[in-house]
């Protein structure tokens, strides 16, 4: 029989239940268990078959059910309570962090830029941690009352969808979403048609039209290049998240750069604040300056000083594959129009995106670097690597003043926390704890909880893990044909009563998935240790492109269908965010083993602290801060290795003994009542050391105090001025770049160098230096005196102290001087240094000129 035709069918919802359509299209829900709970409540196995999708469940749930509920006194009394708490929280913008604090901007925007967003599993545009870190962002400000607007590339077909075949490999596949299932709405103008922008590409103009995504009380939009107006293959550019080549990748990153501010434009929507979220946006810059350009009758270095003054970078990798880089010849390409309007030569629009070490290549971290006045790495550590990859950008600038600094990642602590951790907390901290998450004194309480409560909380979220990851690996085996008895098998194992040690997150080389198999006979003894017994959850995506990361996949596949290790090693296809929800709830150990020093901050760990599970990592990212001594497990040390061998030897030796003398052992002490007294006492530690640290409320804070409130700040100087505030900065700039060749440290006069001088501790030093400035003064430069303690032929840990004027040399040399004592004994190392010195200047080291006295 032929299918002629289809009528799709949707469930009307009673007048009284209408609200549950306005918490379906609105993303709070997802942190709200409450409101979740109403859906559940509703038709609990419908709610799980469509995979926990409130729109769809709306438009497909029994409207039997839902007239029967309506005679539910107590349901009815959580719907009104849900809705009531869900209309104080959409209006009562009053009352939040930020109009406490920043009463006076409440009328600023603050637009967030990134390629992806993690949110939910029912809106899959995300690939892994970076994509949850603007989810949980997003949602924070939203929480704390910012004025933020976010924007982004909608993709139809997601990331893809992980398939493990039976031989180990992973295969991909990738699905159309629905989109009358997704809480999103398209955005109409006044006369209810489509907004559309568009994009100029080499040879064509590319459409793109706007979803909106309500995430609580902020937007989110999303540009859509699937509309009638572009040919076949622009308009599937937007399809896939991370998908096609390198030509795809450039259109994807104009169109969320450039696209995203004239979308802006188009929604009526103007930014104080510009934040990049990683480099794929970085273009957005570029159209920011054109616009002033043209607007503002300036010139490109005009609009260069407004823009960066209002532009935050965040780079959130070491890793090379992690910054996209594009050859020239294909910047000439789609760029060879655009530098005119930027009134610049090619020459000049090329630097913008070069590094000194790789001259062929445009890249878009240096773009942003160059572009923004705000640069952060996303852990202490990472800002210090990221100050010594990009020290070439400021050449001759000590690593330590390479003006990129920190602030280290979190997460929004009840999008992962479990319900059952939830209501517990509810229970024995303060009230509102929700909403002092970042205050420590709040997390006090937790030693007010029993040990067996929180131990059977645990428990029981364990069971509730094995069981899905029992039913996962069952449906996986079954796709593979696997024999019948292996399928029974599942029925048991992964087993609830095991130590259970969970690994999942994207399978890059360098997180080294596969370090704990490095030594076979040591870790099968471990794992069947019939009085101790271990099991370990694997999960995670390998890029399409990267093959040794799909040849560790297939390592670790193999070793779980060896004898020895079938039945105590499991690998469950498909990560996402339902599968991470669940493991970081329900395991008894996280493990982490980057490659030190490549992991940025990693989130994983986060997740799994707030839920009572113990973190054991590498000291890399954020649990460098992280780390207390008690409140979980280290892997190896602090060394850098030049021999990835020896590295691996190091951390996997440390790795084992770990686990084997101190990790297990302690798991499996248990009192008369079967509690891990000593467990327990560390997990309260973990939960009361690390949530207050490490969630995205502190985090947006930081990013609000330190990089969006100064950035408002200066844009509101540099208006208020007429914009003569960057006319004036930018004319002392050009003057800086024309004279600066003409400065130098002159050769010292013997008595006035001091080499080799004995002072006792606490003794006041006079310091010296002639400096030569040429056609600039006194008052365009910053003399310093750098010191530090001499380690081999460097200074570490270097200090500066300003040097003042007390003489005239000749009619461009002039005498400096600086007294100070120094406390610590020990050898000290010192030279003196210029750069250019300026009011008007967002960061004391931003322009890239540093001279050094040479002997």
């Amino acid at each position: 029989m032929n299918i002629l035709g289809k009528i799709k069918v949707t469930t009307e919802l009673p007048p009284e239940l209408a609200r549950l359509k306005d918490i379906a299209y609105n993303l709070w829900w997802s942190w709200n268990n409450e409101a979740i709970d109403l859906y559940r409540a509703i038709d609990l196995p419908l709610w799980e078959k469509l995979n926990k999708n409130p729109v769809r469940f709306l438009q497909e749930v029994n409207n039997m059910k839902l007239r029967r509920i309506l005679s539910d006194q107590t349901f009815m009394a959580q719907y009104r309570d849900v809705v009531k708490r869900f209309d104080q929280y959409m209006t009562d913008t009053g009352d939040t962090w930020y109009a406490r604090s920043y009463q006076d901007k409440l009328s600023e925007n603050i637009i967030y830029f990134s390629a992806e967003y993690g949110l939910h599993e029912v809106l899959p545009i995300y690939s892994g941690g970076l994509g949850v870190l603007s989810g949980d962002h997003c949602k924070t400000a939203s929480d704390l009352g910012l004025p933020f607007t976010a924007i982004g590339l909608f993709y139809k077909q997601g990331y893809f969808n992980q398939r493990i075949n039976r031989d180990g490999w992973q295969e991909t596949a990738f699905t159309a979403l629905d989109i009358s299932h997704l809480p999103i709405r398209m955005v109409l103008d006044t006369e209810e048609k489509p907004i559309v922008i568009y994009i100029d590409l080499p040879g064509r103009r590319v459409y793109a039209k706007i979803w909106q995504v309500c995430i609580g009380r902020i937007n989110l939009y999303l540009l859509d290049t699937d509309i009638p107006q572009n040919n076949q293959y622009d308009r599937g550019l937007t399809a896939r998240l991370y998908g096609g080549d390198r030509e795809t990748r450039i259109q994807q990153e104009i169109l969320l750069g450039i696209g995203g501010v004239k979308a802006l434009d188009a929604l009526g929507i103007k930014g104080t604040v510009y934040h990049m979220n990683e480099g794929h946006s970085a273009f957005m810059v570029l159209e920011l300056c054109r616009k002033l350009i043209y607007g503002n009758n300036m010139s490109f270095n005009e609009a260069r000083e407004v823009v960066t003054s209002s532009s935050v970078f965040t780079t959130h990798t070491p890793v090379p594959a992690g910054n996209d880089v594009f050859p020239l010849e294909m910047i000439d390409r789609y760029f060879s129009d655009y530098w005119e309007q930027l009134r610049l030569h090619r020459h000049e629009f090329m630097n913008l995106g070069l590094k000194p070490s790789d001259p062929h290549n445009f890249n878009m971290t240096v773009l942003a670097l160059n572009m923004s006045g705000k640069r952060n790495g996303v852990s202490e550590l990472h800002g210090a690597v990221s100050r010594n990859i990009y020290n070439s950008i400021w050449p001759g600038t000590t690593e330590d003043d390479v003006p990129i600094s920190h602030i280290t990642n979190g997460i929004h602590t009840l999008t992962w926390l479990s319900p059952s951790y939830k209501y517990l907390y509810d229970k024995y901290l303060p009230n509102d704890w929700q909403d002092k998450l970042y205050e420590p004194g709040i997390w006090d309480a937790i030693d007010r909880i029993p040990d067996e409560e929180l131990w059977k909380i645990h428990c029981e979220l364990k069971a509730k893990m094995v069981k899905f990851v029992r039913e996962k690996l069952k449906l996986q085996y079954r796709l593979n044909g696997m024999p019948l008895s292996e399928v029974d098998m599942l029925d048991r194992l992964p087993d609830e009563n095991a130590f259970t040690i969970g690994f999942a997150r994207r399978f890059a080389t360098y997180k080294r998935a596969n370090l704990i198999f490095r030594d076979m006979s040591r870790i099968e003894r471990l794992l069947n240790n019939i009085n101790m017994p271990v099991q370990i959850i694997f999960a995670g995506k390998a890029h399409p492109a990267d093959r040794p990361a799909h040849e560790v996949i297939k390592h670790i596949h193999d070793i779980s269908r060896a004898e020895g290790f079938k039945g105590k090693v499991f690998l469950v296809e498909n990560f996402n965010m339902t599968l991470a929800r669940n493991l970081v709830q329900g395991v008894d150990i996280w493990l982490n083993n980057p490659r030190r020093p490549l992991e940025a901050s990693g989130t994983s760990g986060q997740k799994v602290c707030i839920n009572g599970i113990l973190n054991f990592s590498v000291l890399d990212g954020w649990w460098c801060e992280g780390y207390n001594g008690k409140n979980g497990w280290v892997i190896g040390d602090n060394t850098l290795y030049d021999n990835e061998f020896h590295q691996d030897d190091a951390d996997s030796q440390s790795l084992y003994n770990t686990l084997e003398n101190q990790i297990i052992p302690l798991y499996y002490q248990r009192n008369e009542q079967g509690i891990p007294v000593k467990w327990v006492k560390l997990m309260k530690e973990s939960i009361k050391s690390l949530t207050p640290a490490f969630n995205t409320h502190r985090m947006v804070q930081d990013y609000t105090r330190n990089f969006y409130i100064p950035c408002i700040d200066r844009v509101k100087q540099i208006k208020s001025s007429d914009y003569n505030f960057v006319r004036v900065l930018s004319s002392w700039k050009e003057k800086i770049r024309k004279s600066w060749p003409q400065v130098r440290i002159l050769a010292y006069k013997e008595e006035n160098a001091l080499k080799d001088k004995n002072v006792k501790s606490d003794e006041s030093v006079t310091f010296y230096a002639v400096v030569q400035l040429g056609s600039l003064t006194p008052d365009d430069v910053l003399v310093e005196v750098y010191y530090g303690l001499v380690d081999g032929n460097k200074i570490s840990q270097g200090e500066s102290v300003e040097m003042t004027v007390v003489g005239q040399h000749d009619s461009s040399a002039f005498l400096y001087s600086a007294t100070f004592s120094i406390t610590d004994g020990g050898e000290y190392g010192y030279s003196f240094r210029v750069v250019p010195k300026h009011a008007g200047l967002f960061n004391k080291y931003e322009m890239p000129f540093m001279k050094w006295a040479t002997d």
